[in-house]
């Protein structure tokens, strides 16, 4: 990791009297000389207030949903500006009752703390939830949450007074399948949110099979075993109700075990495409025909398979444009003995994994990677990335001893120039976790990102970046007009004298997880960016000039400025 130094006038103070007590005022400049504090990540789970134990309903049989865990969100679901938690939950299996469990939400109270609002908001809802996506499908203002799960979904609209209402089967888009990740996305660019749905494999009680390790046990069987089924993709019509396009739009493929799911404009068109991670089947990358329809471009574009050609066991997936060269890349979490992968994107409508040959590969060998995600840790101005890890099997250990079932999260430093470190222990990740869900997101206004992260069977944790608000930031909400109510499918680019980021408004990507919508651009030492330039999904281009460092801009399409609300720092 790259040090940093901290200028401020406390630290050079408190050098300058350590050098009068020692006695010689020539020795003030080397006592003054800056000092180097490591960035950390705190557990402040229980001292926030969350109080979430994920249930698998597991009875004894070693069914195949046991070991997939749930995912969670950060929703601003009453608009007061700070991002509340979302905690998807299992249940039981039908006759086996045990508990009682429900999706959980909590208030952020803004001073560290949050509040159980699950009751009130109406979210007392009891389903066997895996993914979660979270979207303003109807642009009235307030975000609205679709849920997946096995064998049902739900769709809440957010009805402005802190409670949310089921309206799945008035909209259209009940997802019978065995859902995963979902992201909404405004595909056709008519200002409306559609929702794209993955769905793993074909499962039931009923049809459950027999595996084994050892030849004597039963245990967890691999997704092989099982029939896959296709992603669904529901186009809104505009009045509270979805069109189920799947077939139409070219999406339909039963032969898929999707997992993940995330939004990408590969080929830098315009017109947002979509990579599908698949476990054990070629991972998907759809691209948008602008006309309403989708071709599957794996294949040809280079993500379908590993470097030597196998189709690996995929679970999360992200997009981003990690070396700022204007053409977003991939990184796809996969089964343990796989490794990452990491495709860059070489701006040609083709990708090549540089994982094997990078810090990526060889530290994610053995882990069983499910969330993940790139973000700026450190707000130096380049995306690092997250990994959570954990492996299916809790007895993996007695047939592959270099492999555990709880496993360290990963965290890899962004040094530039496509080059990675692993820094996830020095940043306080060194308890092993069964991990699967994980989201980001500036929880105390600091400008630094923090981090919720779900564990199959296990509490959530949750952890505060400490340190990372040492350098600058600007933080970005986009609100469209002409667009979609979020601007999801922004294109943001912020420039300093030092460089150029870019992001886009995203809803999906991780592991059935939902990451806050707001920007947050790492500025280094920077104190303002020079210049914010904005694509809107409707073709609408803005241009904002001189944005002062360490505040979150709200910008309406058309480029007014909103509200600039400080850090607090």
């Amino acid at each position: 990791m790259k040090p940093e130094f901290n200028l401020s006038r406390r630290n050079l103070l408190k050098g300058s009297l350590a050098a009068i007590v020692a006695g010689g005022l020539e020795q003030i400049a080397a006592f003054a000389v800056p000092e180097t504090q490591p960035i950390r990540y705190l557990d402040v789970t229980r001292q926030a207030g969350i109080r979430f134990i994920h249930y698998t309903g597991a009875f004894g049989k070693r069914y195949l949903p046991e070991t997939m865990g749930s995912g969670c969100a950060f929703i601003d679901y009453n608009n007061d500006g700070l991002p509340d938690i979302l905690l998807i939950q299992g249940k039981d299996f039908p006759g086996h009752f045990h508990r009682h469990t429900t999706q959980k939400l909590y208030r952020n109270n803004g001073n560290g703390t949050f509040t159980d609002v699950t009751e009130r908001a109406g979210l007392g809802i009891e389903m066997y939830g895996m993914g979660v996506a979270v979207g303003d499908y109807d642009n009235d203002g307030y975000d609205d949450i679709y849920i997946t799960g096995l064998g049902e979904s739900r769709l809440l609209h957010n009805e402005h007074n802190g409670t949310f209402k089921d309206v799945t089967k008035s909209a259209g888009v009940d997802n019978t399948g065995f859902g995963a990740s979902a992201a909404w996305v405004d595909y056709d660019k008519d200002g409306r949110l559609d929702l794209f749905v993955c769905n793993y494999v074909k499962w039931s009680e009923k049809t459950d099979i027999y595996c084994s390790l050892d030849g004597r046990n039963k245990s967890y069987c691999t997704p092989e075993a099982y029939s896959g089924d296709t992603c669904r993709l529901f186009h809104n019509l505009g009045n509270g109700r979805f069109e189920d396009v799947t077939g139409k739009a070219g999406i339909y493929d039963p032969t898929g075990k999707n997992l993940g799911v995330a939004v990408i404009d590969y080929d830098n068109d315009g017109w947002p495409d979509v990579a599908v991670s698949n476990d054990t089947q070629p991972t998907k990358l759809y691209r948008n025909n602008r006309n309403g329809t989708f071709s599957e471009v794996a294949v040809e574009a280079g993500v379908a398979f590993s470097e030597d050609g196998i189709a690996r066991g995929a679970m999360g997936i992200d997009a981003d444009d990690f070396d700022d060269s204007g053409h977003p890349s991939l990184a796809v979490g996969n089964f343990s003995n796989q490794m990452l992968g990491l495709y860059h994107n070489e701006g040609n409508r083709f990708f090549i994994d540089i994982a094997p040959s990078s810090e990526v590969g060889r530290a994610s060998l053995l882990s069983l990677s499910f969330g993940l995600f790139f973000f700026d840790y450190d707000l130096d101005g380049l995306e690092d990335l997250f990994v959570a890890n954990g492996h299916i099997e809790p007895d993996i250990n007695r047939v592959q001893p270099q492999v555990t079932y709880a496993e360290l999260p990963l965290v890899f430093h962004n040094e530039g120039h496509s080059h990675f470190q692993s820094v996830g222990k020095a940043l306080g990740f060194t308890q092993k976790l069964v991990a699967r869900g994980a989201a980001y997101a500036d929880i105390n206004n600091d400008g630094a990102l923090d981090i919720l992260l779900t564990t199959n069977g296990g509490p959530a944790r949750l952890y505060r970046n400490e340190g990372g608000d040492r350098n600058n930031a600007i933080r970005i909400k986009t609100v469209g007009t002409r667009s979609n109510r979020d601007g999801i499918g922004a294109r943001v680019r912020v420039k300093t004298p030092t460089g150029v980021n870019e992001q886009r408004v995203h809803s999906g990507s991780s592991y059935c997880s939902q990451s806050e919508l707001t920007l947050t651009f790492g500025l280094g030492r920077e104190d303002q960016a020079t210049e914010a330039q904005i694509e809107w999904p409707s073709g609408q281009q803005d241009e904002l000039k001189y944005l002062k460092a360490n505040s979150t801009y709200t910008v309406q399409e058309g480029g007014k400025i909103l509200s600039a609300k400080p850090f607090k720092r």
